[in-house]
């Protein structure tokens, strides 16, 4: 698709949130947070014609690298939310995206995620084929700590196994990343969520996960974080770190 005259480098999205996104405390889940945040930085990309359409005609297509969430507070039902992300660097094959949410003006959420470009026929990395000058790269952090590799020399302990199923799979045909966080909360004490105590998720996402995959969950924990990993065969595929207020 071409770049839309509506383009612009920074890009803002309204939300209003349905019962649909609630927990059952009526605030937001933090897996629907985390597809707003595909879907915004998804719409953004359409606009500026590095869309998965798009790059699908060079056989490529974005995947997640890292992600790190900073929550000051969750909306809840029927908070419209205001939802704006830019492109901090783009070099190669690999980009950092910011994302902000607004809550009456107030920043309520950051996050910064990390991108990498991979040819969909090969499923390596690959330099990204379209052009991007148009996009200005913007300077600006939405976190106060930026995404990193996350220390995953603990002792874990297995607490659950994960079959692949069909709902679980994008257009990239692979399992989706929030599909990794929320197999991981199915595994953390619900009082803590519900009761809002995460300050931070950190994510690392590291091999693609495919139908039919059998992969171990497994986590470590104390007072003021959790770590869990998702592997498969013995190969690290996702590690989540979250930090608790």
């Amino acid at each position: 698709m071409p770049i839309s005259p509506n383009f612009t480098s920074i890009y803002e999205q309204e939300f209003e949130l349905s019962f649909l996104n609630c927990y059952p405390n009526g605030l937001l889940k933090y897996t629907d947070l985390c597809n707003f945040i595909q879907v915004v930085a998804g719409n953004h990309a359409d606009l500026g014609g590095i869309s998965y359409s798009d790059m699908q005609t060079q056989n490529q297509a974005w995947v997640v690298s890292r992600m790190r969430l900073e929550i000051a507070k969750l909306p809840k039902w029927r908070d419209k939310v205001v939802v704006k992300t830019w492109i901090k660097t783009l070099e190669n094959s690999r980009s950092i995206r910011c994302i902000e949410f607004y809550l009456n003006d107030e920043k309520i959420i950051g996050c910064e995620t990390f991108w990498v470009v991979i040819n969909t026929k090969t499923r390596k990395p690959d330099i990204l084929a379209l052009p991007h000058n148009h996009f200005e790269k913007i300077d600006s952090n939405a976190t106060n700590s930026p995404t990193d590799k996350i220390n995953t020399n603990e002792e874990f302990k297995k607490v659950g196994t994960k079959k692949v199923l069909f709902s679980d799979l994008d257009v990239v045909n692979h399992a989706n990343n929030v599909k990794y966080l929320e197999w991981c909360l199915d595994y953390e004490n619900p009082k803590n969520l519900l009761l809002s105590k995460v300050k931070a998720f950190d994510m690392n996402f590291m091999r693609e996960l495919n139908l039919n995959n059998e992969a171990i969950i497994a986590k470590s924990s104390n007072d003021t974080e959790s770590i869990f990993t998702i592997s498969l065969e013995d190969k690290m595929a996702y590690a989540l770190k979250i930090e608790w207020k």
